[in-house]
């Protein structure tokens, strides 16, 4: 078995407070736990931490929400970048903000399918 994979499902024993050989047998059952590898590099950093969360944590990052004043801000410099271009300021803003949403929406959807993957998706649109 690969020491990454290992590793995560002995952070999930520990998080959930079963035994490894539990969570082997889930993993033998109905796959290995979602992997943040797929997402693009700049990302991974962000996401490998969301593995040692518990439940109640996971869930809360699930059901959070993006701050209305930042989707409109983005989407602000959205319309003016198409119609009369952007300033250096405004294109590093812009591009921050990007990163900052799309990072929100990953770490969101890997909360998700961690907890489907957990045995807790109820509710959450995964069944």
């Amino acid at each position: 078995m690969p020491e990454n994979l290992y590793q995560r499902l002995v952070n999930t024993a520990n998080v959930l407070g079963r035994s490894l050989d539990e969570i082997l047998l889930r993993a033998l059952t109905i796959g290995s736990p979602p992997d943040w590898h797929d997402v693009p590099e700049e990302f991974q950093r962000e996401l490998a931490p969301l593995d040692c969360l518990d439940n109640p944590s996971l869930w809360q990052i699930a059901q959070s929400q993006k701050a209305l004043i930042e989707m409109e801000r983005y989407t602000l410099l959205l319309e003016k970048k198409q119609e009369e271009g952007l300033s250096n300021l405004e294109q590093s803003e812009l591009k921050r903000l990007r990163y900052e949403a799309d990072l929100f929406m990953l770490r969101k959807a890997q909360a998700k399918v961690l907890l489907h993957w957990r045995g807790e998706g109820l509710g959450l649109g995964l069944e």
